[in-house]
């Protein structure tokens, strides 16, 4: 048993480093503009690989060299591909394993099964995405859908590794009360109802906002803005918020089929702004609150760090007309704030049990004690 648990922790944990690399690297894959470079699915023109069909893609570029096919953009769309599929093997095995170790308290079985049916349809996003030429409302599902396989699997992993035991710190802090107990030095009780529930809101408001950013990249509309803090030099700009937020329609056009027009883009845009002060406020006061407790202080500068990570790259993409890299590490730092908000949530949701350290007492104030909390 101790073995299949090293075996599932390894697995989970890397399933979780690959996910954040299949995530940043379909990030990069959309900015180089490289979504079409192989415009079938899964295969690269029915082949395994662009190596088999070189000169078809070569000829492809050659008739039409401003497109989305070429070479270079073909290897990065199938590593890609490449890279996920690798990704799904990988969380079957897991939930295969999982199902066998079902016993163990540090499995989740059933949340393993769920994120196999998550990387599923997953697959048929990224089939959709390519077949159905880029629609924005399926490029930002297939980008949700990737954070939440990544959500889930660091999730596992922290269950996996056995870091808390859960649910059992609340009950051995009432039975050391009672028991006449006192907790290990540097120990404290758990964080109280409040900061649950802000952790669990700001995760939502985190959720929201990364949505907010799909939308903005899959429109490709990062760069409808290029001042900062104002855009277009106010704080009010002019807007087209219904063609914006029309979800069915194709990249570029409006529910009508004509051009989208750069109000509609510039609502996007400042959406997306609007959006990063209310998720980065809530954010902000979260880890100011666990920074001031002994029992969550990392938390707390670990989300601190993350976060003023984050908008330094938002505003540095702005400023500098959202370079390649920059703009890759903006996905990478919204992946790695989802990750910190689920580590957050799992050790409120679920802190650390200390054995207690009870205090050696007379069988006289033991008797007491009992005859105590009898009368009561």
């Amino acid at each position: 048993m101790s073995c299949g648990l090293t075996w599932y922790r390894r697995l989970a944990l890397g399933a979780l480093l690959l996910t954040f690399v299949v995530v940043v690297f379909g990030a990069y894959v959309r900015l180089a503009d490289a979504g079409l470079g192989c415009p079938d699915w899964p295969g690269c023109y029915g082949q395994l690989s662009p190596a088999h069909v070189a000169d078809l893609i070569r000829d492809a570029h050659a008739a039409a060299p401003t497109g989305p096919v070429s070479l270079p953009k073909a290897w990065k769309e199938m590593t890609h591909r490449y890279l996920a599929a690798s990704l799904g093997l990988l969380i079957i095995a897991i939930a295969l394993l999982a199902w066998h170790l079902r016993d163990s308290p540090r499995t989740a079985p059933r949340v393993a099964l769920a994120l196999v049916g998550v990387v599923i349809f997953q697959g048929l996003l990224g089939k959709w995405t390519v077949t159905l030429l880029l629609k924005p409302a399926i490029v930002t599902a297939h980008l949700l859908g990737g954070l939440t396989t990544l959500a889930l699997l660091a999730w596992l992993s922290l269950r996996a590794c056995g870091a808390w035991q859960l649910g059992q710190l609340q009950g051995t802090h009432q039975g050391a009360s009672r028991a006449g107990g006192v907790l290990p030095p540097g120990d404290v009780p758990p964080p109280g109802g409040r900061l649950r529930f802000g952790a669990r809101f700001a995760f939502i408001l985190l959720v929201g906002q990364v949505a907010l950013g799909g939308w903005t990249s899959t429109n490709y509309a990062a760069l409808a803005c290029t001042d900062f803090p104002t855009c277009h030099g106010s704080f009010s700009p002019a807007a087209d918020y219904a063609n914006a937020f029309h979800m069915v329609r194709e990249l570029g056009m409006t529910a009508d089929g004509e051009l989208l027009s750069n109000a509609a883009l510039t609502a996007i845009h400042w959406s997306h702004r609007l959006g990063a002060v209310v998720a980065g406020g809530a954010l902000l006061l979260l880890g100011w609150a666990l920074s001031r407790r002994r029992a969550t202080f990392v938390l707390g500068i670990v989300l601190l760090a993350a976060l003023g990570l984050q908008i330094a790259l938002g505003i540095s993409n702005v400023w500098l007309s959202l370079p390649l890299p920059l703009a890759a590490a903006h996905n990478a730092g919204a992946a790695l704030l989802v990750g910190v908000m689920v580590w957050i949530n799992f050790r409120l949701g679920a802190p650390r049990a200390h054995p207690l350290a009870v205090t050696p007492r007379s069988p006289g104030a033991t008797l007491a004690i009992a005859i105590k909390e009898a009368r009561s």
